[in-house]
This record gives C-alpha cells, sequence and structure tokens, in this order.
C-alpha cells in the first residue's frame, strides 16, 4: 500500500512540473467558524486541479518501454486533462475516454494538451478505455486505483502540513478516492491526532455508506449531480486506506455546496468548482465541532463553465 515515503518520492518526482500551491486565508470564513481556516488552492494547479499531481506521478514512473506505447484513462475532466498533461511532459500519446456528459471546458482542455479523445455514456467508461488499451496498446493510468496515482495526489497535504503543520481538521472531497487516500496517508503519518474528514455529494453516497458499513459499496448508477468530478465510486486500495486511517466522511446536499462555491467566488474571489466546493458545505454542517480549531480544506480543482449557478437560483427561489 501507499506510505509516506511513497508521497515523498513523488514529490521529487513531479518538483518542477507541477506549482506548488498557494495557502490562503478568509477572516470571513474564520469568523463563520470561530476558527482558523487554511485553503489549499488546488484550483491554481496545472491543468485547473489537484489531479495534474497524480498523473504526473504515474506517467513519470513508468519504464521507457511502456512509457513509448502511451497511456490511457478514462475520467470526466480532470483526470483527461490532467493524463494528456503528464503525457505531453514525458512526450508519449494520450487516449482518453469522456462521458458525453462531460462540461465542455474540459473536454476543450483536454484536448488543449493533445490527447485523443474517445466519448461514451457515463456507465461505459471503463468498458469504452478497455478498447482503447486493446486497440492502442497503452498503459491504462486509473484515475484513483493506481499507487503511484494516490502517492502523487498526496503531495497536495505534504504542502500543505509543510506551511501549516499544527492542523487540527484537513478535510477533502471523495469520488474516486484517490485525493482523500493520499491525504489520508499523509495526514496521520505527519500528525496523527489530526482528523481526516472527507466531502461528498448527497447523490453519490457510497464513500460514507462504505465507511458506515466496513463493506465497501457499489457506485451509485448515471449519477445526477454537479459535482462531476466526483461521481465515481470509491476504489479498493483507497477505501482501504480511508479505513486503515480512520477517515470519516459527511455527505451534502446540491444545495448546501452550490452555495459554497458561490460563497468562494463572491467573497474570496477564488474560483472552485462544485465538486471542490463540498469541503466547505461539509464544514459548515459541523462547524461546532471544529470552533477554536486548526483547519485545512483542500480546495481540489477551479475547471467550471458556472451552469451551476442557475441551478443554484433555482435552489434559493424554492
Amino acid at each position: 500500500m501507499v506510505t509516506i515515503a511513497d508521497v515523498r518520492a513523488a514529490a521529487e518526482r513531479i518538483r518542477g512540473h507541477v506549482h506548488r500551491t498557494p495557502v490562503v486565508t478568509s477572516a470571513t470564513l474564520d469568523r463563520e467558524f470561530g476558527a482558523e481556516v487554511f485553503c489549499k488552492c488546488e484550483n491554481l494547479q496545472k491543468v485547473g486541479a489537484f489531479k495534474a499531481r497524480g498523473a504526473t506521478n504515474a506517467v513519470l514512473a513508468l519504464s521507457d518501454d511502456t512509457a513509448s506505447r502511451g497511456v490511457t484513462a478514462h475520467s470526466s475532466g480532470n483526470h483527461a486533462a490532467a493524463i494528456a498533461f503528464a503525457a505531453r511532459i514525458r512526450g508519449i500519446p494520450s487516449y482518453v475516454v469522456m462521458p458525453e456528459t462531460a462540461p465542455q471546458v474540459k473536454v476543450d482542455a483536454v484536448r488543449g494538451y493533445g490527447a485523443e479523445i474517445v466519448f461514451c455514456k457515463q456507465s461505459e467508461r471503463e468498458s469504452a478505455c478497455a478498447r482503447v488499451q486493446e486497440e492502442r496498446g497503452a498503459t491504462l493510468i486509473h484515475p484513483f486505483e493506481n499507487l503511484d496515482v494516490i502517492a502523487g495526489q498526496g503531495t497536495a497535504a505534504l504542502e500543505l502540513l509543510e506551511e501549516v503543520p499544527d492542523l487540527d481538521l484537513v478535510v477533502v472531497p471523495v469520488g474516486g478516492g484517490g485525493l482523500c487516500a493520499g491525504t489520508a496517508v499523509t495526514v496521520k503519518a505527519l500528525r496523527p491526532e489530526t482528523a481526516v474528514l472527507a466531502a461528498e455529494p448527497e447523490a453519490v453516497d457510497d464513500a460514507a455508506r462504505s465507511m458506515a458499513t466496513g463493506i465497501r459499496q457499489p457506485g451509485v448508477q448515471n449519477p445526477k449531480t454537479w459535482a462531476d468530478g466526483l461521481m465515481t465510486g470509491l476504489g479498493a486500495p483507497n477505501f482501504e486506506l480511508m479505513q486503515r486511517h480512520a477517515v470519516t466522511v459527511e455527505t451534502v446536499s446540491e444545495a448546501a455546496f452550490l452555495e459554497a462555491a458561490k460563497f468562494f467566488v463572491q467573497r474570496t474571489k477564488l474560483v472552485i468548482e462544485p465538486s471542490a466546493a463540498t469541503v466547505l458545505a461539509a464544514l459548515r454542517q459541523r462547524a461546532a465541532e471544529f470552533a477554536g480549531k486548526r483547519v485545512g480544506v483542500i480546495l481540489s480543482g477551479g475547471n467550471t463553465d458556472f451552469r451551476w449557478l442557475a441551478a443554484l437560483d433555482e435552489y434559493d427561489s424554492r
């Protein structure tokens, strides 16, 4: 499984290829929670999301012979862009499978990094990717069930704790679990007393059900949520690492995390996508527990076309 040594090795491997993103604070957030809140801005990362970390680590870790045949992945957007970005660094071809519902802003980004895109239904991502592997001989870089990817994602928390070492809580979104698992490994290795809270949309609640039952639950089929980056089911190694490191999962409503995304745009001037805003929504639901504490939140990405603003207006009018 992934260890802090793997995370540190990933940090060295990707250094110079990805950003060391800033950690920012907000007096408004501090007043709201009666706590100190530190935001790790992965929305300002290469490709606009933390995914650049794991993808770059995994692609750079491939042998020359394997890499020469190219890489493939399935993703709603951020991992797709990250794989295309990493493949361009390595100078190899990339073939990305994306659902037909992927936001246009993410499709455009993937094309911009030079990947060949194959579209499919949301439920057919894995089978479509398997066909691409067979046809092209490319290596699959799974968006979360890949140990090099998990280690790479853990570097965001590594940087956060280097800058703010005495956190009481770290909040992170969870979908497939790459970022969550990597964060849990890093946080518990460097500061065992720090809690890790994962935020998940109510519409895609398999991580919460998995942690509650102790058995990995199947993902929600064809979920309807504005958190498009969190629609995949929790991965097997990710679930095991979350269990091992005592991660707690909080589910949040669509209205709650869309309101949180709007807050970041209006009050902090940070553009984040709805998936990233789940961390603030989760923190708000459990605010009383963290008064007087030092809290780190990882803002996972900022790739959005703002269509969700109209949906938020509908929630507000109800």
